[in-house]
């Protein structure tokens, strides 16, 4: 297996060394233990929505279980709960075994939507995108560089969807999870067609674009066709993608 495995999950590290996450899937487990081995005790953890796939891997997440380790949540209000009541109904029985009360870290919560703040030296921007529920995307931006996070987005429903988040970013992970024959089915679920991924790369003209949020279904063989396709739509023979470990310097 060369490019799936876990469910989104990005960990970006900042100038002075702050940690911020970028959802919560499966991958998360992983990456907590890491830091938990380096003695990380504040995490930023930005979640794009709440669907179980960018949320799943919460209650593996080493730094919640540490008492000394802050971790501070972002992300839209979901509904009519909150964002903290969200979670603490997945991270507590009868879904999980410890009730988020009892949870040892020092979690915090911020609902965001079309806002702009600042942690650990990084400006980040969360902007609404076209999916089931409510969801954002995000923009990082240090030191005139930027990273552009949209993993769940229709623009067949709304051309204008991330291209504000993906304009002029260095790099663009981008939701590219389905062919044009596959999406024709899959209308309102919320994911990109691959016409679909090229119309924000052409119009945010992002300086690196990797196609992300890749179907389960879907072979390494099926998306290196993928790949060649949207290469094609797109006219840039540079874009990538993403895969399970990949790291990439901003510097």
């Amino acid at each position: 297996m060369r490019y799936g495995g876990n469910t989104s999950c990005v960990e970006v590290r900042s100038r002075s060394g702050a940690v911020i996450v970028l959802d919560a899937g499966t991958g998360v487990r992983e990456l907590g233990a890491r830091l938990v081995s380096e003695d990380v005790k504040e995490v930023f953890l930005l979640l794009t929505h709440m669907h179980l796939d960018h949320v799943e891997g919460l209650g593996f997440f080493g730094p919640l279980f540490d008492p000394e380790c802050a971790v501070h949540f972002f992300g839209p209000r979901p509904d009519e709960h909150s964002l903290r009541e969200r979670i603490s109904g997945y991270v507590s029985p009868p879904l999980f075994p410890v009730p988020f009360e009892q949870v040892p870290g020092r979690p915090t919560f911020t609902e965001v939507w079309e806002d702009e703040w600042e942690v650990g030296g990084v400006r980040v921007r969360s902007t609404p995108v076209q999916h089931p529920g409510r969801t954002v995307g995000y923009r990082l931006e240090e030191g005139g560089r930027s990273l552009a996070f949209v993993p769940d987005n229709e623009p067949g429903l709304d051309a204008q969807s991330g291209v504000a988040v993906a304009a002029g970013a260095d790099v663009l992970l981008h939701d590219a999870q389905y062919t044009s024959d596959e999406y024709a089915s899959r209308v309102g679920w919320g994911h990109s067609s691959l016409p679909d991924f090229a119309t924000v790369v052409k119009a945010g003209a992002p300086g690196r674009a990797f196609m992300f949020h890749h179907d389960p279904s879907h072979s390494d063989e099926r998306l290196e066709e993928m790949l060649v396709t949207a290469r094609q739509l797109t006219g840039r023979p540079d874009i990538e993608l993403a895969h399970e470990g990949l790291e990439l310097d901003l510097n």
